[in-house]
């Protein structure tokens, strides 16, 4: 009587359970203390068969950022509707962002902590992905400056219902960064924090920021004093 031979899983599909198994390992445990023992008995597979589809540590570890960074992004690019108002896409994109770090809390730590301090390769890919995200939100600063803005709320409006202002270009990529900085720093907050729901934080972060930018797109901006003369 011949032995049973059981179904071969598609490569993808070992690749995808391994990924799931290291991205849930180094989240919880850090790039250090993780081994590829555990990540092995994790995914139900072999030490050998990880090295064998993943090389080794480094490449397992730089495989999971670059499909969490892919899948942030992916995230908060569909929650960004064109056509809505620049608040609501704003307030959109937040909500993407929160929820999907808020249910991937495991490759949130990657992005966040891991791979931003263990090696400028590993860093290098997170920036990648945050230049993106900082991209979008730059373009979308900038539009929204020119078209004056348009209320969340439900008195309606469209674009150009309000008389706006070109801001330099450096101008709204440096609030770009200070929003997506605000957000990295409000995720980790909300994911360490029992309660806090996805909403919240987005609800959190549009009341700190877009009264704020809301004055900007109408062309009120706030000054620094004058310096104290001699």
């Amino acid at each position: 009587m011949g032995s049973v031979k059981t179904k071969r899983m598609p490569r993808a599909v070992r690749e995808r359970q391994m990924l799931d198994a290291a991205v849930q390992t180094f989240g919880q445990r850090g790039y250090a203390a993780a081994s590829m023992d555990e990540i092995a008995e994790l995914a139900g597979v072999s030490k050998p068969l990880v090295y064998l589809y993943l090389n080794s540590k480094d490449e397992l570890f730089t495989a999971c950022i670059r499909r969490e960074a892919a899948a942030l992004t992916d995230a908060v690019r569909a929650g960004v509707r064109p056509g809505l108002g620049a608040d609501r896409q704003l307030w959109e994109g937040l909500r993407a962002f929160f929820t999907h770090t808020a249910q991937n809390p495991d490759g949130w730590s990657i992005l966040h902590l891991q791979a931003r301090t263990h090696g400028e390769t590993f860093a290098a890919e997170v920036s990648a992905m945050r230049k993106e995200i900082v991209a979008l939100v730059t373009r979308l600063i900038a539009v929204a400056a020119r078209d004056g803005g348009s209320p969340c709320s439900n008195e309606g409006g469209e674009p150009g219902d309000h008389p706006g202002s070109d801001l330099p270009e450096r101008e709204a990529a440096g609030l770009a960064e200070a929003l997506v900085g605000a957000a990295e720093s409000l995720a980790a907050w909300a994911n360490a924090t029992p309660g806090v729901s996805a909403r919240q934080a987005a609800t959190t972060l549009m009341n700190f920021a877009w009264a704020g930018l809301g004055d900007l797109m109408e062309g009120r901006s706030w000054s620094p004093p004058e310096p104290d003369r001699p």
